[in-house]
């Protein structure tokens, strides 16, 4: 224990002790003996207020809200206890049988019971903060309501210093309870130290409702303040200041207790029976024919202007829920989009491995037979032959020459795997790409445009690779607006949110099938002007990039397609950022 908690420990036990010789040493029922104990209580629900006061500095978040909300009910019933002093003490004369003070002392258990509902025990999200913020809210709203309905009318609508004192036992008396019992239910759900000052809460609580207890028993026989009854309530109070002193010690955290309460589920019925309450109470004040008349009209009045104000919160809790729902929804719907792009990856990714694991075998199987093809073609080509065989073993080499290079390219698709990856400037390639391709695009009558980022980052790959990708895409989009005699190809690059996105349109005719089109033997060319693993081999070599390429139609005619790969910078950032946490 430090030495301020030391100095504090033994100020409080200086007050307990003081009250204890004042009992003895002061006369009975005197002045002397009731101004000493309210003083000394004075100084006592001071300390416990100012016990919150060096823990609610130091913490942050809802830890600091609850210390905050401890420290208002505290120091709303030192204020009550200030006033009660003031007029024993300074005025000299008894408290009023109707004191308008009591209000302070009843209101006091409110915010109180709010900072047990914060729970800085337990881990909670923003959704079930604003939600049970509003429950608690509600039922703030309902003690207050309560007091009025039941205390009120007897000490301003129809003065009843009877009727008013057992109406404010009576009510103080259900508030108490309510208090304990979720003291209680806290102190049995929580662990660690946040149940050592849950139970210092409940212990010292307990004490002093008892004391007040037994005290209002004794209130026309053997008590007087100052008296052997008072010694409980100053042992309480003593005892309050604990749970400050250990939060200090040790500093709690917002950590998450191993019985944690489902807030949201009690919050909101409790809140909904508050509601629902309203209308008994209104029927209850209204026929109930004992009552004055001015106390019944008072009574349904302010039930109905509760109904208003509490129906003003259900209905914002209902607006809040509704937007909850229409996000849910809309989230819901894009994880099910996101979850069909998904699977129609793990589709294609699994065609590709699959074939690649096919043709890398099959493949060089075919290249014997093919290579003895091959050479009998040229040797019979170098034979005395007719016109009619010449041309037949022409036909035969070149559907040879076909074969051995469907074999290449099923190699070359098998064999996706980037060599070595570096640093790649995107925009570089891209125009490389085009002066590839230039002969072909003047071929196809296309023209073309380029919008590209000069402060494109760069990004981890193989240039190689990169460069077959972009040029599989412009020849595809060539031979595309060769069919319409002409058009013109815009590529645009740019860089958001730390990726690489390439875009390559076209005016041409479109795709009949986009969904397709990246599947392996897919193509629309005639026969025997295409394989249809170009696509293909770009959808892999992307995948082996940590990158996607899509393709869609345009509105205003023509294909699009989309190539995306993560920039150098943010891929080196999550790598430190996974080092950091392992460490």
């Amino acid at each position: 224990m430090s030495r301020r908690s030391q100095f504090w420990a033994f100020g409080v036990a200086g007050l307990v002790l003081a009250q204890a010789l004042a009992s003895i040493l002061l006369p009975k029922r005197g002045f002397a003996l009731s101004a000493a104990s309210d003083i000394i209580q004075c100084g006592l629900l001071l300390c416990v207020t100012f016990s919150c006061v060096p823990v609610l500095i130091q913490s942050t978040g809802r830890l600091r809200l609850f210390w905050a909300l401890m420290g208002l009910g505290l120091s709303s019933w030192l204020c009550y206890q200030i006033l009660w002093t003031y007029i024993e003490v300074v005025q000299k004369r008894e408290v009023p049988g109707v004191f308008a003070g009591d209000a302070i002392v009843f209101l006091h258990f409110v915010p109180m019971m709010a900072a047990l509902a914060v729970q800085p025990n337990v881990e909670q999200d923003e959704r079930e903060l604003r939600l049970g913020s509003l429950d608690f809210v509600l039922l703030m709203f309902w003690w207050i309501y309560f007091y009025v309905f039941t205390v009120i009318p007897w000490q301003y609508v129809q003065q009843n210093e009877a009727a008013y004192s057992h109406n404010l036992n009576s009510a103080y008396l259900v508030e108490k309870i309510a208090f304990l019992l979720t003291l209680a239910i806290f102190w049995f759900r929580a662990s660690g130290l946040w149940k050592q000052i849950y139970g210092h809460w409940l212990g010292a609580n307990l004490l002093y409702s008892v004391g007040s207890f037994v005290a209002n028993s004794e209130l026309n026989h053997n008590y007087y303040s100052g008296s052997i009854y008072d010694f409980p309530l100053v042992l309480s109070m003593a005892w309050m200041t604990v749970p400050g002193l250990l939060a200090l010690k040790s500093s709690p955290q917002q950590a998450a207790s191993q019985k944690t309460l489902p807030r949201g589920v009690w919050a909101a019925r409790l809140g909904m029976v508050a509601v629902f309450s309203l209308p008994i109470f209104a029927w209850l004040a209204y026929f109930n024919r004992e009552l004055p008349g001015p106390v019944r009209n008072f009574r349904v009045v302010l039930t109905l202007g509760a109904i208003v104000l509490m129906g003003g919160l259900v209905f914002i809790k209902q607006h809040f829920l509704d937007i909850e729902l229409i996000q849910l929804l809309r989230s819901s719907r894009q994880s099910f989009q996101d979850l069909q792009l998904l699977q129609a990856q793990l589709i294609q990714s699994e065609k590709l491995a699959s074939l690649g694991n096919l043709v890398g075998g099959a493949a060089h199987e075919l290249n014997n037979p093919l290579t003895a093809m091959l050479g009998y073609s040229e040797l019979l080509s170098g034979t005395e032959l007719n016109n009619e065989q010449r041309a037949l073993s022409d036909k035969i080499s070149h559907q040879a020459k076909r074969i051995r290079s469907l074999v290449g390219s099923l190699l070359s698709f098998a064999k996706q795997v980037p060599t070595s990856k570096s640093s790649v400037d995107v925009n570089l390639v891209v125009e490389t790409a085009l002066k590839l391709c230039r002969t072909q695009l003047q071929a196809a009558n296309a023209q073309y445009t380029t919008e590209l980022d000069k402060s494109l980052p760069s990004v981890r790959g193989d240039s190689n690779q990169l460069l077959k990708v972009f040029i599989q895409i412009i020849s595809n989009a060539a031979h595309a607006i060769a069919e319409k005699h002409g058009g013109t190809i815009s590529i645009q690059s740019s860089a958001v949110d730390g990726t690489v996105r390439v875009e390559f349109a076209d005016n041409g005719p479109g795709i009949k099938e986009p969904a397709r089109v990246f599947d392996p033997f897919y193509t629309t060319r005639p026969v025997g002007q295409g394989t249809g693993l170009g696509l293909s081999m770009c959808y892999g070599i992307m995948q082996e990039h940590g990158g996607k390429i899509s393709c869609h139609n345009r509105e205003d005619g023509g294909a699009c397609f989309v190539v995306e790969m993560p920039a150098a910078q943010t891929r080196e950032e999550t790598k430190a950022q996974a080092h950091a946490v392992k460490l």
